[in-house]
């Protein structure tokens, strides 16, 4: 009797746990349904643009003074004045005195070579009286002698010309001696030969220097150089590189050089100038020469904000980033640079989303766009991201990517 009861026990609890089991599995929620992911690769795109006007060619490179001199005086003496200006950083302008040597000896000079000179002037004039007086004594002995005179020649130390010609050297070495006296005179003033700035300078009042003793160093204000290394095949988008002049802004092809100040970027109109006629050794680039006219006054902000103290001047030694107007292609195209793949070429995609294998010829590489010319469309996507490998009709699925 008592194992029955244990057997009802044991069926009454499995009962109850099969129904205790049925009511929690109708009390739990239906499992959401998902669709299985595509086979299909994913990846981002980004439109072609048809370009349109000249490529811009991209370099760097480091601003340099268009012209710089010694500040050296032609004669030597003791300093008695210096221009306040003639200080490191300095503004000089052409033909401003920049100090003065002492003039008293210089004066003394010229005094002695002028009274030299008076004295060969008299010399000249008595010489030109004596060869008159000798012509003319000449004239009337021929005259008394008649016929018989015809065949006498007058020696030329008779008629005193060697003595007129030597008169006449020595009133013109006095001359010359007068004129190089003055010149020192006036040399004893040195002036600026251009408008610049000084860049360093090592002469005070009260100093001995000698002729051609360097006191400084003087460079251009009005223009400075930027040296921009480039590659051949960067060269050769600037049009009529080879045949422009050096220093004539007429026909020469325009450039923009950008520098960086604070958080600011400003930039300045210049041109291309010329190009060295050789390779670097070391490189192997041709270095093209940009000029920038008036580059000590404030550059144009590139962005919106500008700096608080105003925009400053493109300085000499800065580093800078330059953009060249280069040729104009009649058909080329604007990609973004992740889209230029090795080999050159682009993965474009078509109808379906199916895959185009593009080859291009990469123009010019900027930061962030490749300018190419190939088989290409305004406004094709062609794929940026998200796939290592591609194959000619491999269909994907595209997303396109943010921003230019």
């Amino acid at each position: 009797m008592r194992r029955f009861f244990n057997l009802l026990l044991a069926l009454a609890i499995v009962a109850g746990s099969v129904l205790l089991a049925v009511f929690l599995i109708s009390l739990a929620p239906e499992p959401e349904q998902r669709e299985l992911p595509s086979p299909l690769p994913f990846v981002t795109t980004a439109p072609v643009f048809a370009g349109s006007g000249s490529i811009p060619v991209f370099g760097a490179g480091t601003v340099r003074p268009s012209a710089e001199v010694d500040i050296a005086p032609q004669v030597g003496g003791r300093v008695v004045w210096v221009d306040p200006a003639l200080r490191s950083g300095g503004r000089i302008e052409a033909g401003q005195t920049m100090f003065r040597i002492e003039e008293a000896d210089y004066v003394n000079r010229l005094r002695e070579a002028e009274a030299a000179l008076a004295d060969r002037r008299v010399a000249m004039l008595e010489a030109e009286e004596e060869a008159a007086i000798a012509r003319d004594e000449l004239e009337r002995y021929t005259e008394r002698q008649g016929d018989s005179a015809l065949d006498v020649e007058a020696s030329p130390l008779a008629l005193r010309e060697p003595q007129l010609a030597a008169a006449r050297a020595a009133l013109e070495r006095e001359e010359a001696r007068v004129a190089d006296a003055n010149l020192a005179l006036s040399r004893t003033r040195v002036d600026a030969p251009f408008n610049g700035f000084v860049r360093d300078e090592s002469v005070d009042v009260g100093q001995f220097v000698a002729p051609g003793q360097s006191l400084g160093r003087l460079f251009a204000a009005d223009e400075v150089e930027v040296v921009v290394p480039l590659a051949d095949a960067n060269a050769a988008l600037i049009p009529d590189l080879w045949a422009l002049g050096a220093g004539n802004d007429e026909q020469a092809v325009a450039a923009r050089v950008i520098a960086q100040y604070g958080a600011s970027r400003y930039a300045w109109d210049g041109y291309v100038d010329r190009a060295d006629a050789s390779v670097d050794e070391q490189t192997r680039t041709i270095d093209v020469i940009v000029r920038v006219p008036e580059p000590f006054t404030a550059g144009a902000p590139t962005g919106a904000a500008d700096a608080p103290g105003g925009g400053p001047p493109l300085l000499v030694g800065k580093f800078v980033d330059v953009e060249i107007e280069g040729l104009a292609p009649e058909r080329y195209f604007r990609v973004r640079r992740a889209a230029l793949r090795p080999g050159n070429e682009v993965w474009a995609i078509g109808a379906g989303g199916a895959v185009t294998i593009v080859p291009v010829r990469a123009l010019q590489r900027g930061d962030d766009e490749v300018y190419v010319t190939g088989n290409l469309e305004d406004g094709q996507a062609v794929i940026t991201g998200g796939i290592q490998f591609a194959t000619d009709g491999m269909r994907v699925r595209t997303g396109e990517a943010t921003g230019r």
